[in-house]
């Protein structure tokens, strides 16, 4: 239709103005229809100008940079990468890039404890006296430990020993309470002394010393209850240990009573070389349906020489303790002693030897037995742990015996050959 109406147009132009002069007339139309597109381009493009400068305008003033703290700044990192020697062009590059901030979501595995497996078996020769039960699966013991929350975590340890399972240790424990104080529930084993805390798999000889057993059961004193535990400073530092539980050698110490009993332990530590304290233990219990009153005290030494430099392969330690037992009925009784005396050497970074003395005087019989243990170590790692021991022993009016024991102690997962 355009066409057409153009082609109408050029003919009627002809016919009134000949010689050509309409001819100017279509270049002339498309030269204003040019011109008016470009006036409406230049409205549209003035109109986007108006924003922009509006956007502009509103936009907040850039804070002029501090250079006075940016100096300060990269010298403080400078000298930092310097003490720590470090390259302080990567570091500059790495904090110059822009914060990635990354989720820490827990994930399944990390909710699960950490688990720890502890194998120990022994093989023994003695005499005088029958051969039997050479071998012995002395104890497998699972350990599980946790944070239950910011605030508390727990350790839990199941013992199968000799066909029978039982819970060595399960407690939960608090860290942060106001005053600094420790609190602890649950069972656990009781802060008497060196080494009644320790694990059997970790002491330095095959059994606890000879006066432990006597006084505070074969497996050492542990009991259900509660713990406070406070450490604070001043001329070394010194921790006080209050447990009220009801004792797990209750049969042996307190006569099987019900009643709970209660031990307070005083630890001073002072730093004379390199590790050197002194600590005394009492508890006292009761069981009335006997008449039974019985008080235990203790006094514990240790001296450690650890030089810095060679701490892999020399470390001489040497601890003591000293028990007294007290039992009385309807009032009357008679206080027991036994101590013991033990050093270990390390003569490489594998080979500890190691001699432990015991004297004890039996709360039955009042019999006096004495007793020396050498011991061969081969620490082959973290998690192997091999030992030779010989052990003389012999009370009062009986002859000597002689027994020589195998022990090997084994360990999967984080706890390995931890002593509690």
């Amino acid at each position: 239709m355009t066409i057409q109406r153009y082609a109408v147009g050029a003919a009627l132009c002809l016919l009134a103005a000949p010689g050509g002069v309409c001819a100017q007339q279509p270049a002339q139309r498309q030269l204003d229809s040019l011109g008016a597109e470009i006036r409406a381009l230049k409205a549209r493009l003035d109109s986007l100008r108006s924003a922009l400068a509006r956007a502009q305008r509103a936009a907040p003033v850039p804070v002029p940079k501090d250079t006075a703290a940016g100096d300060e700044l990269a010298q403080l990192r400078a000298a930092a990468a310097a003490a720590a020697g470090t390259d302080t062009t990567r570091a500059q590059a790495d904090t110059a890039s822009p914060t990635r901030f990354i989720g820490r979501e827990r994930s399944q595995p990390q909710l699960n404890p950490e688990i720890s497996v502890t194998g120990d078996v022994r093989a023994y020769a003695q005499r005088p006296g029958i051969q039997r039960d050479n071998f012995d699966p002395r104890e497998f013991e699972v350990g599980f430990q946790s944070p239950l929350d910011p605030y508390s975590s727990t350790k839990i340890f199941v013992s199968l020993e000799n066909g029978t399972v039982s819970v060595e240790e399960g407690y939960a424990y608090w860290t942060g309470l106001p005053g600094h104080i420790r609190f602890d529930i649950g069972k656990f084993r009781q802060q008497f002394g060196e080494l009644n805390r320790w694990h059997l798999h970790a002491v330095p000889e095959t059994e606890y010393p000879v006066a432990l057993r006597a006084y505070l059961g074969d497996d050492g004193l542990a009991g259900t209850g509660i713990s406070l535990y406070r450490a604070f400073g001043g001329l070394g530092t010194h921790e006080v240990t209050a447990q009220v539980t009801r004792s797990a050698s209750d049969a042996e110490l307190f006569g099987g009573g019900a009643r709970p009993s209660y031990l307070v332990r005083l630890l001073n530590f002072w730093q004379l070389t390199r590790s050197a304290y002194m600590g005394a233990t009492g508890l006292y219990g009761t069981n009335p349906d006997s008449s039974l009153r019985t008080k235990v005290g203790g006094l514990d030494v240790r001296l450690t020489w650890r030089p810095p430099a060679q701490a892999l392969y020399r470390e001489w330690t040497l601890r003591g303790e000293l028990y007294a037992l007290r039992k009385e009925y309807a009032g009357a009784g008679t206080t027991h002693l036994g101590w013991y005396a033990g050093t270990t050497y390390k003569l490489g970074q594998r080979w500890i030897v190691g001699v432990r003395y015991d004297y004890v005087e039996n709360p039955l019989s009042s019999l006096i037995t004495r007793q020396i243990t050498p011991t061969v170590t081969l620490w082959e790692s973290e998690w192997v742990e091999l030992r030779a021991q010989y052990a003389w022993a012999r009370t009062a009016g009986l002859a000597a015996s002689h027994q020589l024991a195998l022990q090997a102690v084994w360990a999967i997962g984080p706890h390995k050959h931890e002593t509690y």
